[in-house]
């Protein structure tokens, strides 16, 4: 949403496409699950009243808008992309069928998972992680606003210290928050490293890819 307070961000959209591109053309097979907080903080008032499964619904369906809206901006790129989805919208997007999805990888297009898992109480996250691990991915490169994991919210906390590298144990033993507790005990238990970034920092996805200690790595 870039800096706005809700909605999609043309510009941020577009940077993020740059961003994913210059990965791709160093032979990196790349999946993204995206988000919905932009579109469902709209929505947000809306959906006050509602038991948690219309709302988790709401919140699926927002993530694939969003997978459409970066679809459009890699293709202007000129990046092949097939969006899967794990809710069936046949006329918008693919069901996600693991098999076709490691297939497109092979292929060199992009794959966007949308949709979350399908279920209610799942978060993005938990999609995220499941997805990598069906995919049999390398490595979970969760991109947000800060550049890595801290003993404090460096957005609050000035004083905040940053980690490089931290173990699984220790995320847990100081009970930072890396994402949430299923996915992160998924990630752990299928030996599935996290890389937290800043993904609005330019340049950044491909110095992970080359190897520089970009943000924290979790292992």
């Amino acid at each position: 949403m870039g800096n706005r307070n809700y909605g999609i961000d043309p510009d941020r959209l577009s940077d993020y496409a740059d961003q994913i591109k210059q990965i791709t053309e160093q032979g990196i097979e790349v999946a993204i699950v995206i988000g919905g907080g932009n579109i469902f903080r709209g929505v947000a008032g809306a959906s006050n009243g509602m038991d948690r499964v219309q709302g988790d619904h709401m919140g699926m369906l927002a993530t694939v808008i969003n997978g459409l809206a970066l679809q459009s901006a890699l293709e202007n790129a000129g990046v092949p992309t097939r969006l899967q989805s794990a809710i069936k919208i046949n006329e918008v997007a693919e069901p996600f069928i693991r098999r076709r999805a490691m297939r497109h990888l092979e292929k060199g297009r992009v794959v966007i998972f949308g949709g979350g898992t399908g279920n209610p109480y799942f978060t993005t996250d938990s999609a995220a992680v499941l997805r990598a691990i069906e995919i049999e991915a390398d490595v979970i490169l969760k991109g947000t606003r800060v550049d890595g994991i801290y003993n404090t919210d460096p957005e609050k906390d000035k004083t905040a210290i940053k980690f490089n590298t931290i173990s699984f144990e220790d995320v847990l033993k100081k009970g930072l928050k890396v994402m949430d507790t299923t996915a992160f005990t998924l990630s752990q238990e299928n030996d599935l490293p996290i890389i937290v970034f800043d993904m609005n920092k330019h340049g950044n996805l491909l110095k992970i890819v080359s190897g520089e200690a970009i943000g924290t790595t979790v292992s």
